[in-house]
């Protein structure tokens, strides 16, 4: 479940620690990307790589590192030997091999010189930002590269022989019907990855399919997003892949691990400009503007922004909010002894309710939403935020 008891996570040792670099560069924005990202010249990725190096060197690491996560921007525009000197750097930091290696690839950028280096790092998992194999799709989400490029690249990292495999899908592109959501399914079946994570279009202030949707162009469409969604869940339980978060499936022993501890508020540390980090009791996002960033680390200093202070009431709401994203749930009696402060009278309230309406099951402790209340996700998350707000 979500929680352990305090007996239990202390004779398991300490809690899991994550690293997530960001890697800034694309070569263009894609329609509905919101993520910070900039032009990849030669001298922004030298100032990367540096202030990369000198951030990891002010976090005062307190234990080992077990999972690495590189997103982006994409890390796949960075040169071999770039990536070379930026996984040195965190294997320099990280105290030893983690549990899990993942590196997010965009599929035009995926050569065997990247990937060989990325194998001799130690990187484990592989994930294609693929996102559609439909030429009219990837030109509605303004991506550049083409469906013969994700055969190759998804073959190329095969041939490479990374431990696990994941490919990311969009559903609910404008223009988009069942039967072409249904036609990406089947090919990313026929490909047999180890993982998939089909994510829902969101539309995203400060984009251009923001501006589409401002003008009309473009509108969401709940009804259809749901036969979206649940298309996927029959079909990928139907090929052998278990559901084990909102929006991502695994074959057994392929779930991401990095991933899972976060949503389980574990702590981790961000590297690169506007990483977020959860560790030694406060939550922060570094500034995301890479010159700003080089600047405050030229200073001493990390370009930490907006800090949260982690208070006991904090970690419980998202502990809650997060957790039933997962079809484990949440194990409510471990978490009310972790975080007794936590409006428990409220949040056990919320939990009949949910109950009541067929929004979740309560068995043996544990809070889990059903298949109805995961299509209603968002809404019951800011439920959960009432909930806390209102004391």
């Amino acid at each position: 479940m979500l929680e352990l008891a305090p007996a239990q996570a202390k004779a398991q040792g300490p809690p899991p620690l994550g690293l997530y670099m960001h890697v800034p560069f694309c070569a263009n924005t894609c329609d509905y990307c919101a993520f910070y990202q900039t032009q990849p010249t030669a001298e922004a990725v030298r100032g990367f790589l540096a202030g990369a190096a000198r951030e990891a060197a002010l976090v005062e690491w307190n234990r080992p590192v077990d999972t690495v996560f590189w997103g982006g921007g994409t890390p796949g525009m960075l040169a071999p030997r770039a990536l070379a000197e930026l996984g040195e750097i965190v294997r320099r930091q990280g105290g030893g091999d983690p549990r899990e290696w993942s590196v997010e690839l965009a599929p035009a950028s995926v050569t065997p010189q990247r990937l060989a280096v990325l194998k001799d790092l130690g990187v484990t998992r592989i994930s294609l930002g693929v996102q559609s194999f439909q030429p009219a799709l990837l030109e509605a989400l303004g991506r550049q590269h083409t469906r013969p490029q994700v055969l190759q690249a998804y073959a190329r990292v095969r041939a490479a022989g990374f431990a696990s495999v994941n490919l990311d899908l969009i559903f609910a592109i404008p223009g988009q019907t069942l039967a072409a959501w249904q036609a990406d399914l089947a090919a990313a079946l026929e490909l047999q990855s180890d993982h998939l994570s089909t994510y829902c279009l969101t539309f995203e202030e400060d984009t251009a399919l923001f501006v589409k949707l401002a003008q009309g162009r473009v509108r969401p469409d709940a009804e259809a997003e749901a036969a979206f969604y649940t298309a996927a869940w029959e079909r990928l339980e139907a090929a052998g892949y278990a559901q084990y978060e909102i929006s991502n499936f695994a074959r057994a022993g392929h779930a991401c691990l990095h991933n899972m501890n976060t949503w389980r508020m574990a702590e981790w540390v961000g590297l690169g400009p506007s990483a977020a980090s959860q560790y030694a009791g406060w939550r922060s996002s570094n500034v995301a503007d890479l010159d700003r960033w080089r600047a405050e680390l030229a200073a001493g200093r990390r370009a930490r922004t907006d800090p949260v202070e982690l208070t006991p009431r904090v970690l419980a709401e998202d502990s809650l909010i997060f957790g039933l994203r997962m079809n484990e749930g949440v194990a409510l009696p471990a978490l009310r002894a972790r975080f007794p402060e936590a409006p428990w009278e409220k949040v056990e309230a919320l939990a009949g309710r949910l109950t009541h309406e067929g929004l979740a099951v309560s068995e043996g402790g544990a809070l889990r939403l059903t298949l109805r209340g995961r299509l209603l996700a968002d809404a019951v998350g800011g439920q959960v935020m009432e909930a806390f707000e209102s004391v």
